[in-house]
């Protein structure tokens, strides 16, 4: 039985991460500071985590946590682009000091293995679709260089110390437990619950900007393939993952309205500072090296968002009746 320590665990992705492994019959400890991360995201398998409230940018805290640990699934930051515009000195400090925090905590206590939460935003405007790892990066905005400046730390582990890492370059991640509530938000989760409720969403921009949307489960799924894939196939490499096809917010939003009902119509508003205009992955690596094969595609992935948010809240209205 493995141990894997899950930090940002009561995050979106982190909380799936933790079902995940628990389901394979393995240990999770957990990190969160809960500054985006909720409690209830763990709520039916927290008596079964290790669940530590800390900073990654407490080191300390970082060393207890990786002691006796096999795995580590780095998905602590704060994942905005508006909000690392915004605070350009608090993205790097939860998103580039944090991250080498961990790797120290890792390569101090051995662990076989670190995945990060890398970010196609590092991509950046860089011309030419498919995004290929290969590609020079040319992120925008401070989110997009602290991620990739994050991969450029894991490889530096690998070469210099021998960690095996994996950066995994998540596209647009949407499932389950998003937030839908923040201002930073993911635009399906946004969409989604708005539609629900039969309020009216916002697109910045002309609508036209297209996204490669990948549910979550098949971040989860990828994930796990890097944890186990030989070394010398994937450490110290960086991997898209995505479903390696886009769509753009206005096919995005009629797809919602058939599976959610809604009747209204987008609202328009002004393009975002740091945001990309098109994004869709090249999968081949990531096959090829991991096995990875997309588990949940587009649409149902999005079946399965809206039904779990209509549970959700369905179970706000029946506290309140």
């Amino acid at each position: 039985m493995a141990t894997y320590l899950i930090t940002g665990v009561a995050g979106f992705i982190g909380s799936a991460l933790a079902r995940a492994v628990l389901a394979q019959g393995d240990k999770v400890r957990g990190i969160d500071n809960l500054s985006s991360g909720k409690h209830e995201n763990l709520e039916e398998i927290i008596n079964r985590v290790d669940f530590r409230e800390a900073d990654v940018l407490d080191l300390e805290a970082l060393h207890e946590a990786c002691e006796g640990v096999d795995y580590v699934m780095h998905q602590a930051a704060i994942p905005s682009v508006p909000k690392s515009v915004v605070d350009p000195l608090g993205n790097n400090a939860a998103n580039v000091d944090g991250t080498v925090n961990v790797l120290v905590a890792a390569r101090d206590a051995k662990v076989k293995r670190v995945t990060f939460a890398a970010s196609s935003a590092a991509y950046g405007d860089a011309p030419g679709l498919p995004k290929r790892e290969d590609m020079l990066p040319s992120p925008i905005s401070p989110y997009a260089v602290g991620k990739l400046a994050a991969e450029y730390y894991l490889s530096s582990f690998y070469r210099c110390y021998g960690l095996a890492t994996v950066a995994l370059r998540y596209f647009n991640v949407f499932g389950p437990r998003q937030d839908p509530k923040s201002q930073y938000s993911g635009v399906l989760a946004k969409f989604t619950t708005q539609m629900i409720k039969g309020e009216q969403p916002t697109v910045f921009g002309d609508g036209k900007q297209s996204r490669d949307f990948v549910y979550v489960d098949n971040v989860v799924h990828a994930n796990l393939l890097a944890c186990k894939a030989p070394a010398a196939e994937v450490a110290g490499k960086v991997f898209n993952v995505g479903i390696g096809k886009r769509v753009d917010l206005i096919e995005t939003f009629e797809v919602l309205k058939k599976l959610t009902g809604y009747k209204g119509e987008l609202k328009f508003a002004d393009v975002r500072s740091g945001d990309v205009k098109h994004s869709v992955a090249d999968i081949s690596l990531i096959k090829k090296q991991l096995g990875y094969v997309p588990q949940v595609d587009f649409e149902e992935g999005l079946r399965r968002t809206i039904e779990w948010y209509k549970t959700q809240e369905n179970a706000v209205a029946a506290q309140r009746a």
